[in-house]
């Protein structure tokens, strides 16, 4: 009796893989094309969007580092980067800007490029400070905008503008917090951003890479930067 119920369900496990398995292995392809179209789409930019609605960067008007008066506008028809920094940032700033050198020596000499980086110790960074500054770290890009201005709209701008957090703490060496994010803006005044292999935008760029970081803020920026220059 043993025997013929071994015998009926081999032949049931015979029948269900005859049936089932040409299915499952169906499913696993069509899956594996999906993942395959899923993954593709980190090589599309995505708009950072707020409340549904795209996303672009507030007016703004401040003074560079030649006491002349930029504003968002001067940025229209160019992709741009943008940064919170300070003079006297004892820390992430030396290594952001050393970075952002990089891409200025990279894309400066270009019309449809630019740079602006905001500081958020307006007190101290006076246009002249900033053009000193400029001088130290050797810029050479008529492109590359250090901008000062009223400490309120500063931190408007970075906190509420780009969601880029920038705050006064006297306790932190250098008496300022702030994040060491780059934004990438396009020649329309919209924020973008590359999106993860779930089509999850990845909002801003790490300007930081050390050896204790496995960052490749620099290099991602860079091949976003290219993408949306070929636009144009």
């Amino acid at each position: 009796m043993k025997k013929y119920s071994y015998i009926g369900i081999s032949f049931i496990v015979l029948i269900f893989g005859i049936i089932f398995f040409p299915r499952i292995m169906d499913r696993i392809e069509n899956q594996s094309i999906s993942d395959t179209k899923r993954l593709s789409k980190s090589d599309e930019l995505s708009f950072i969007k707020l409340n549904g609605e795209k996303r672009k960067v507030a007016n703004f008007l401040f003074l560079n580092q030649d006491s002349l008066y930029v504003s968002n506008e001067d940025y229209n028809g160019k992709v741009f980067v943008a940064e919170f920094f300070f003079t006297r940032c004892p820390s992430i700033c030396i290594e952001m800007n050393k970075n952002m050198k990089i891409l200025d020596e990279l894309y400066g000499d270009r019309d449809d490029f630019g740079i602006a980086s905001f500081t958020i110790d307006p007190e101290n960074d006076t246009p002249t400070t900033l053009k000193k500054y400029s001088e130290l770290i050797e810029v050479k890009s008529k492109n590359w905008h250090f901008l000062t201005g009223d400490k309120e709209d500063i931190y408007e701008l970075s906190n509420k503008g780009f969601n880029i957090f920038s705050s006064i703490n006297e306790a932190v060496e250098g008496g300022f917090e702030h994040q060491g994010f780059f934004a990438l803006i396009d020649q329309n005044g919209y924020i973008r951003s590359r999106v993860n292999e779930y089509g999850t935008p990845i909002v801003y760029y790490s300007g930081i890479t050390n050896e204790n970081e496995n960052v490749q803020g620099i290099e991602m920026i860079k091949e976003d930067i290219d993408k949306l220059l070929k636009t144009q």
